[in-house]
């Protein structure tokens, strides 16, 4: 069995949208990025398509720290579709959560995670933040580290703008949100266990989550949890322009 690794990732961008209850015309986000939509930001990277099974991706362990919770937006949205022959205008609601800034911990074995960082040094899919439209505003990877996923969310720095910062105290509390075992004290459940995403059988299961908080500085110079390897560029050269390398 491989050593357990932790990969960090900042997802931060005008606009993101992390639907696990979204129905039929009103598409609501969750106050955080859930599972299902990492597992599909991973399985983008990696190339596999809706069909191709996820079941190893499935198996992370997965952490959230709310670094900025960003404001929730409405979107009234419209949509010509052609039913009959005839041009239809669908009405929907979609949500998204605004100037969001969020800190990603995914834990795994050591081969599974450094596979994951490099699919996602250069990604086979375009990739995005829960939905199609809401691309990310920095690079996602911030690196693979040889802690558990605790020490990540506790020493990672604050993933906010320097005027945020400097308005702030010298610490700041940040809500997480990270799986636990079913049946612990306080936790809750959510179906946002991904199982498949092929069109034909899309199917979720049941996860734990637990919320709780850590305290981090503001201080610029905070320490970086230990071990840290940012994952090689790599060396294969690819013809043309590859608007990706900036993310």
């Amino acid at each position: 069995m491989s050593a357990v690794s932790t990969l960090a990732l900042q997802l931060a961008g005008p606009m993101q949208s992390w639907g696990s209850a979204s129905r039929f015309s009103r598409r609501t986000t969750d106050d955080a990025p859930t599972k299902s939509g990492i597992v599909g930001l991973l399985a983008a990277a990696a190339g596999r398509r809706r069909s191709d099974s996820i079941e190893n991706l499935a198996a992370i362990r997965l952490g959230v720290r709310i670094d900025q919770p960003g404001t929730m937006m409405r979107d009234y949205h419209t949509a010509l579709v052609t039913t009959g022959g005839k041009g239809v205008t669908q009405l929907s609601e979609r949500f998204y959560l605004s100037d969001a800034v969020f800190l990603v911990a995914i834990e795994g074995g050591q081969n599974l995670i450094e596979g994951m960082a490099d699919a996602l040094s250069h990604p086979v899919f375009p990739l995005s933040l829960g939905r199609r439209s809401c691309v990310p505003a920095r690079r996602l990877l911030l690196g693979v580290f040889g802690d558990e996923m605790s020490t990540v969310l506790e020493q990672t720095p604050w993933l906010v703008t320097e005027r945020v910062r400097s308005r702030a105290d010298a610490k700041v509390t940040l809500e997480t949100i990270i799986d636990c075992a079913p049946g612990t004290r306080g936790s809750e459940v959510r179906r946002d266990e991904p199982v498949s995403f092929d069109p034909i059988r899309r199917e979720y299961g049941w996860r734990s989550v637990l919320r709780s908080s850590v305290t981090v500085s503001t201080a610029t110079e905070n320490e970086e949890p230990s071990a840290l390897r940012i994952p090689p560029v790599n060396t294969v050269t690819v013809p043309g322009h590859d608007p990706f390398d900036l993310l």
